[in-house]
């Protein structure tokens, strides 16, 4: 028995790879890509089935976020042609739920930027949002920035199913992403979440200098935290940032990637996300191939997606299906309309 056979079933055994072996995994898989692509499939099909989970999100406040996240369009550190707008009333953001609602997400997540919420009219605000999401039969989701053990029982208390705040990258690389608040600040706020009884969706972007080892630390690290569902977004360089000039990741690694996460956590949703398709190009459905079980579908913070209808005609051609059928009159996320303005260098 060759060496990806015997990680696939030890894999399959609810047993994720260690560090080394997952390594060793991605190092072979280099000659044998496609191997290990049809491998990670197997894993995902033996836990997640024939089904595609699909989520929306929406941008419900932007720019002016005090953080220095050198891949962020939203950072005030730099001067890019990203939207500035306050926290969006709660109509604006159950709109936008009832159209993912119609586009077959199962999830939809309230995002604002920013290290935190920090006023008592922006969190009923958001309270009253994640009710009017739930009665859209959707799942909601937040991710509002770094929170304490009490934002996160209030939030589950309001009827929050999903706290999302991805670590973005290893510990040991972080450094070398954000300056303005520690690593072990955003890894606490994931254990008072899943202290709180919420369901944590956690990950990272790929892409941004880092290797694979630092992946492989990334992916160790949302184990040991015990998160639900891990967000892969590859890097889309935005002008204006430090980060604008790199180099993109080739197609394959991305995948093997991706084949490499499913392999190490072999029971948890992995989602595809920000990136996929400017990334992959036309190698995209081989990223269900690799892994992956979820899709964020629509548009993202500040770049654009594409048609919900391609994501549910992808997920058909490759003979699977979403959790949640979609409307028949399923469309792209609405274009709308916000006030624009350019976040300032500070």
């Amino acid at each position: 028995m060759d060496t990806i056979e015997k990680l696939k079933n030890k894999a399959i055994k609810k047993n994720g790879l260690s560090a080394a072996e997952a390594l060793d995994l991605f190092i072979e898989g280099t000659d044998h890509t496609f191997r290990v692509l049809a491998a990670a499939a197997e894993i995902r099909e033996h836990f997640k089935g024939k089904e595609i989970i699909l989520c929306g999100i929406t941008n419900a406040k932007s720019g002016k976020c005090p953080e220095d996240c050198s891949f962020c369009a939203q950072s005030a550190h730099y001067e890019t042609e990203a939207s500035t707008f306050p926290l969006q009333k709660t109509a604006r953001i159950v709109e936008e739920a009832a159209l993912a609602a119609r586009n077959g997400a199962e999830f939809f997540g309230i995002v604002t930027s920013g290290k935190a919420l920090t006023t008592k009219k922006e969190w009923s605000e958001i309270f009253k949002a994640i009710d009017r999401v739930g009665q859209q039969g959707l799942k909601p989701c937040a991710s509002l920035g770094i929170i304490d053990a009490q934002k996160a029982q209030d939030l589950k208390a309001a009827g929050l199913y999903r706290y999302h705040h991805n670590l973005e990258t290893s510990g040991s690389f972080f450094s070398n992403i954000c300056t303005t608040h520690a690593y072990e600040e955003d890894v606490e706020t994931v254990r008072q979440a899943k202290a709180a009884g919420l369901s944590v969706c956690s990950g990272g972007i790929i892409g941004m200098g880092e290797g694979i080892t630092h992946r492989i630390e990334l992916a160790e690290t949302l184990r040991k935290l015990d998160v639900d569902c891990i967000p892969v977004n590859i890097l889309h360089p935005v002008k204006g940032t430090p980060l604008s000039r790199t180099a993109p990741l080739p197609p394959l690694e991305i995948l093997m990637t991706i084949a490499v996460f499913r392999f190490m956590l072999p029971d948890r949703d992995i989602k595809l996300c920000g990136g996929k398709e400017k990334n992959l190009r036309q190698l995209l459905p081989l990223g269900i191939i690799a892994g992956a079980n979820s899709i964020m579908t629509g548009n993202y913070l500040t770049t654009s997606g594409r048609p919900s209808a391609l994501d549910i005609e992808m997920i058909a051609d490759l003979g699977l299906a979403p959790t949640r059928e979609a409307a028949p009159t399923c469309t792209c996320a609405i274009k709308i309309k916000r006030t624009s303005g350019r976040t300032k260098a500070k």
